[in-house]
């Protein structure tokens, strides 16, 4: 089973896609007096290391430049045009393949990447060097949720600057599943979620046992003592829907958990099964083709 995270959540995509896009390392805008002397003359871009400023701490932004790239991938995330967004990015192979209703299918994932992006979006640096670039912005700290100085990497593709918002790894995984990547990283993702709530069943019943003379509880028990959360009720959050019965009058219980779309939020089948004389939770996992596995 893969513990890949999503990229979601490497992102800002919820998959997360939050950690590159509003974090990394808070420096200041390097100034034109940093330049070397000997440096080549700014008008060749591809051989230069230039600073773009004006005065109050913001930049001029010049359309086509890396700064110009970071403003227009933003601006697209804040008005919800994912595709466009990810277009400017070194995943644009796993965007550009998808059909209208299958991004319609990745919105709901996509969607927390619009709430993380200021209504102002202030950029106050950049520094291109050869074929690459490097932009500071102020963002939202994923950390501390401060806007804070945040600096941001791109790359000359082709004559157009591209924003690298992804690992090599991520990037090659990419351009190898093509349109596929985000329903291949939703789908692994949301198996390690499943997993990890079926152990969370697990650890909820014996919690549970020791404080009810050694019977287990229905979900809704367990929610109410608070060992598990309302997430187990619905499947937004892990694309998985969780059942829990008890058995023998309280002594054994197994629980299952099914992926709410085949093929699309999940392929593996759980089963849970606890109690007993030996009292210890038994966790399995297969294909079942959306179906429940049986004990």
């Amino acid at each position: 089973m893969s513990n890949q995270k999503s990229f979601l959540q490497i992102l800002v995509l919820s998959i997360s896609f939050s950690i590159v896009l509003v974090s990394g390392c808070s420096v200041a805008a390097k100034s034109s007096e940093e330049t070397p002397t000997d440096a080549p003359k700014a008008e060749d871009k591809s051989q230069s290391l230039t600073k773009n400023s004006v005065p109050k701490g913001r930049i001029r932004i010049e359309s086509g430049s890396p700064a110009d790239t970071v403003r227009l991938f933003y601006k697209n995330l804040r008005e919800k045009r994912y595709r466009e967004a990810m277009m400017l990015t070194n995943m644009r192979a796993a965007v550009e393949g998808l059909s209208e209703s299958e991004m319609q299918d990745l919105t709901p994932d996509f969607e927390p990447l619009s709430t993380e992006v200021p209504a102002e979006l202030e950029i106050n640096g950049e520094i291109i060097t050869n074929n690459l670039a490097t932009v500071t912005a102020k963002l939202p700290s994923t950390e501390t949720g401060r806007i804070e100085l945040t600096q941001l990497e791109l790359r000359l593709e082709n004559n157009k600057w591209v924003m690298l918002i992804a690992e090599a790894d991520a990037e090659a995984l990419a351009k190898k599943e093509g349109k596929n990547y985000f329903f291949k990283l939703r789908i692994d993702t949301h198996h390690v979620e499943a997993q990890n709530m079926m152990e969370r069943i697990a650890k909820a019943q014996t919690l549970y046992s020791m404080q009810n003379n050694g019977t287990f509880g229905e979900v809704q028990s367990l929610i109410e003592k608070g060992f598990l959360p309302n997430d187990v009720l619905n499947t937004q959050s892990t694309g998985y829907r969780f059942t829990v019965k008890v058995e023998a009058g309280g002594s054994k219980y197994f629980a299952t958990a099914e992926p709410a779309v085949y093929g699309r939020t999940g392929k593996l089948s759980f089963l849970l099964e606890g109690g007993g004389a030996d009292q210890k939770a038994v966790l399995k996992s297969d294909d079942k083709k959306g179906q429940p596995m049986k004990k």
